[in-house]
């Protein structure tokens, strides 16, 4: 199994109704701005583990569950709501950083979290590294009623069990899914990950630790126009990263395309991107060390 060279901590922080799940690297120092480090979807805050063992920097480095995953726990729900991400993310930076601007990180889901936070509250930021959150395709209003009837169907799904996730039969089991989904992931780092990612049920068979209500699609349109007015918003430097093998036509097929990503950024004030090589949207676990480079550059330039 893959041997961590920096051990966390796991502390848990009350946040509007739920306990939520930090995980800590590091400790506090005078005059350096704390790290935040936010997941994507169905991912866990223990996937930043090779990026940390990597810097080569010792900081204060803080890692939270959202809401649905991991550790975090909180009241059941049926779906999730994209707002109360930034609301969690304001309530954590105040727990742990209230007078003192931080340094921001987010992956995938967690990109388009802290883009949408950094230009909420941009005093809060001082430096932002975006790894692969290009949001989402552009809509338009006469999708609402088709959006609405297939978030209320969803809803009957989640309730009928229908969206639960697959349980598997050991640990190994999550291992061998994590590197399905990953080409590119050393067997190593898959079974490390598979005890954070996965947990055992009481008939003994290994579970996700993620919540089925966040397959529930977003009952809400994604508007273009209000990502646009939230990125000219942002103050702080912004690096965003990108992986040599390009997920965004899987995922869309040619509704949203890396080069009107791109022309989004325009938006943003203080912007640059990278591209790392031999790597695909995991890149976190593809290429930690040059991820935790671009980190480290980026957050001392």
């Amino acid at each position: 199994m893959y041997p961590i060279q920096r051990e966390s901590l796991s502390t848990f922080v009350s946040v509007r109704h739920h306990s939520y799940h930090v995980r800590q690297w590091g400790q506090r120092q005078d005059g350096v701005p704390p790290l935040f480090m936010v997941h994507g979807w169905m991912d866990v805050s223990a996937s930043y583990q090779f990026v940390v063992d990597a810097m080569a920097q010792d900081r204060w480095i803080l890692a939270p569950d959202w809401r649905g995953y991991g550790l975090t726990t909180g009241p059941e729900t049926d779906n999730y709501w994209f707002p109360d991400y930034l609301a969690d993310l304001d309530a954590l930076i105040d727990h742990y950083s209230v007078d003192q601007p931080i340094d921001l990180v987010g992956h995938s889901m967690g990109g388009n979290v802290v883009m949408q936070y950094a230009g909420v509250r941009p005093e809060r930021i001082r430096r932002l590294v975006n790894l692969e959150g290009f949001g989402m395709a552009k809509t338009r209003p006469e999708n609402a009623p088709k959006r609405l009837r297939q978030w209320l169907g969803e809803l009957k799904a989640q309730h009928s069990g229908e969206l639960d996730l697959a349980a598997y039969e050991n640990a190994d089991g999550v291992a061998k899914r994590l590197m399905k989904n990953n080409k590119r992931l050393s067997l190593d780092k898959a079974q490390w990950l598979a005890q954070h990612w996965g947990a055992e049920a009481d008939n003994g068979r290994w579970v996700i630790r993620g919540h089925s209500a966040h397959k529930v699609v977003n009952a809400t349109l994604s508007r273009v126009e209000e990502q646009l007015a939230l990125y000219r918003e942002i103050t702080a430097p912004v690096l965003v990263v990108e992986a040599e093998e390009c997920s965004l036509d899987q995922w869309w097929q040619g509704k949203f395309t890396l080069d009107e990503f791109h022309q989004r950024l325009e938006s943003v004030p203080h912007c640059r991107r990278e591209l790392v090589m031999d790597a695909g949207h995991m890149m976190h676990h593809d290429q930690p060390e040059v991820v935790a480079r671009l980190i480290e550059e980026h957050c001392a330039s």
